[in-house]
């Protein structure tokens, strides 16, 4: 009896526990996310850290600043496709001018000199087409080796990749070997960021409310009512 007790006792204070502790309703599946983001880390610290480190430490400051500029490149493409499914008419044929020019005077994208034109550099993807027309993002979800992301954004992956240039390439080790350096390219952009990590009391619970609040801002173009006080970490009605 008092070990049946005992056990009574220590499921009520789970239970108790469970109840009373918040409820981030952008984050329903919390505890699996959680377990993703620390084998994401575990990839990252042992193998893409080390292999971004060992690029950089190879390859010259203007040979990794024409690569980023090739990807970049490259990305505006489905970046003016977007702008034009938005509705963003000019945008969209300033992007189409970025490409011309930065293929063509940037000698295949290693310069930019569109943006010394004035041609400024967008940055959309069809999750943010959806958002502009009022598809929800749905749930946080953090993605293996890829990273955060909510189930809209997710979706549109595919679709995304359709628009890429490097999926067009034939020769599958040609194309696996330029994906692969645009990983490592990303990852290198990333470098400069870490020092934010480094006094974080939740390192998930950061890189999550950051990349909400970063969705929303790219989905609402940065416009978002001064009265606005959606808080991604407690507000279930936050729309991204």
């Amino acid at each position: 009896m008092l070990i049946k007790n005992s056990i009574l006792g220590i499921v009520l204070v789970f239970l108790s526990g469970c109840a009373n502790k918040p409820v981030n309703k952008n984050d329903p599946w919390e505890d699996w996310n959680r377990g993703v983001y620390s084998f994401n880390k575990v990839i990252d610290d042992n193998i893409a850290k080390p292999v971004t480190l060992g690029y950089k430490a190879v390859t010259p400051d203007i040979l990794e600043k024409g690569v980023t500029n090739v990807f970049s490149n490259i990305n505006d493409i489905p970046t003016m496709v977007n702008n034009l499914l938005q509705g963003k008419i000019t945008d969209s044929f300033s992007d189409l001018g970025r490409v011309l020019v930065n293929s063509t005077l940037g000698i295949g994208g290693l310069l930019d000199p569109a943006s010394d034109m004035g041609l400024v550099k967008h940055d959309e993807d069809f999750g943010q087409t959806l958002g502009k027309w009022g598809v929800g993002s749905g749930p946080y979800v953090m993605l293996p080796f890829l990273g955060p992301s909510t189930v809209r954004d997710t979706l549109t992956k595919p679709a995304d990749s359709e628009l890429s240039f490097i999926s067009y390439i034939d020769h599958i080790p040609t194309r696996n070997q330029v994906m692969f350096l645009e990983l490592v390219d990303k990852r290198s952009g990333l470098l400069k960021f870490e020092d934010n990590l480094k006094d974080v009391m939740d390192e998930y619970a950061f890189v999550r409310d950051f990349y909400l609040q970063n969705r929303r801002y790219k989905v609402l173009d940065g416009n978002i009512p001064f009265e606005d006080e959606c808080d991604p970490e407690f507000d279930g009605e936050c729309e991204f």
